[in-house]
């Protein structure tokens, strides 16, 4: 005898269920209740014969079977939106959504011509909806990886098995200090005494990372560029910054940077996607239109 295969609808609630981290946080994405979701989330159990999630006082967690079963609902769910693209697109033109994910603090970047880019796909394929969501690092492969994101543009320091690495460019950042820092106005300062300074880290970088950049250990910890700017600014701390995102404070006196031939990295710049997703329309359509920029 064969096995009914569960309802489509059941697979996706289940997903949303999971990646909401329980059945009331997920009510809002739905648009149904505790109760509907409950019933329905019972009724693929019942369809499967096995138990998916535990839920309760003790809080939302999948099983093991519950966690095999999600990564095959992502793997099918994925395989299915990328086929319901290639029949569209079959009939000469592209539809659906593009959700597409990138660092923050990019637009200034005249190495990433994202809303030159973002133009000109609208024009190109105007029925496609784009959603736009700005995450760090570790959310942006992690996002591509579960195929809640179509492709990403960042910088990745741990690179994950699964996905697609397409060099970019580089981005330019520099260690700066702010005028009400008392580094500001000073001259030929040691590599020593700035190292000694208290120094903003961030999240997403390991010891390892940090110490590449002279951080011997940070004083505060952010996870995006704002954050750093705005720590920066205070004058009680120096840290690293993208030149192009700095250099309108810098240009008002606002900021400088310190010992260049010493403090200074290039950040690599990379667009991914999921492997075996390659030659997805929408995903193909964003690729050529992205070119590799000049490297810096």
């Amino acid at each position: 005898m064969h096995t009914a295969l569960p309802d489509l609808k059941l697979l996706r609630i289940f997903v949303s269920v999971v990646q909401h981290q329980g059945f009331t946080a997920a009510q809002q994405a739905l648009n149904l209740s505790t109760s509907a979701i409950s019933t329905y989330m019972s009724q693929l159990e019942a369809q499967l014969g096995i138990t998916l999630c535990h839920r309760g006082r003790g809080g939302f967690s999948l099983t093991g079977k519950g966690e095999l079963f999600y990564q095959e609902c992502l793997r099918l769910l994925g395989e299915l939106e990328g086929f319901e693209r290639y029949t569209a697109a079959l009939k000469g033109e592209l539809r659906g959504t593009l959700t597409l994910g990138v660092l923050d603090s990019t637009v200034s970047d005249p190495a990433l011509p994202l809303p030159d880019v973002i133009g000109a796909y609208n024009r190109n394929h105007p029925a496609v909806h784009l959603r736009l969501q700005v995450m760090s690092p570790y959310e942006l492969q992690m996002g591509v990886l579960e195929n809640r994101l179509d492709v990403a543009i960042g910088a990745f320091y741990n690179r994950m098995s699964g996905l697609v690495y397409q060099p970019l460019y580089r981005e330019q950042h520099w260690l700066y200090c702010s005028d009400r820092h008392p580094l500001f106005a000073e001259r030929g300062i040691p590599a020593t005494l700035i190292m000694g300074q208290r120094m903003v880290g961030r999240g997403y970088w390991s010891q390892a990372e940090m110490a590449r950049h002279g951080i011997r250990d940070s004083a505060a910890t952010v996870e995006s560029m704002e954050a750093q700017l705005i720590l920066v600014l205070s004058g009680a701390y120096i840290g690293y910054l993208p030149e192009h995102y700095a250099q309108p404070w810098a240009d008002q006196g606002r900021l400088k940077v310190l010992l260049p031939a010493t403090f200074g990295y290039q950040a690599p710049f990379t667009l991914i996607y999921r492997r075996g997703r390659t030659r997805e329309p929408l995903i193909q359509a964003f690729r050529d239109l992205l070119r590799p920029g000049p490297q810096h």
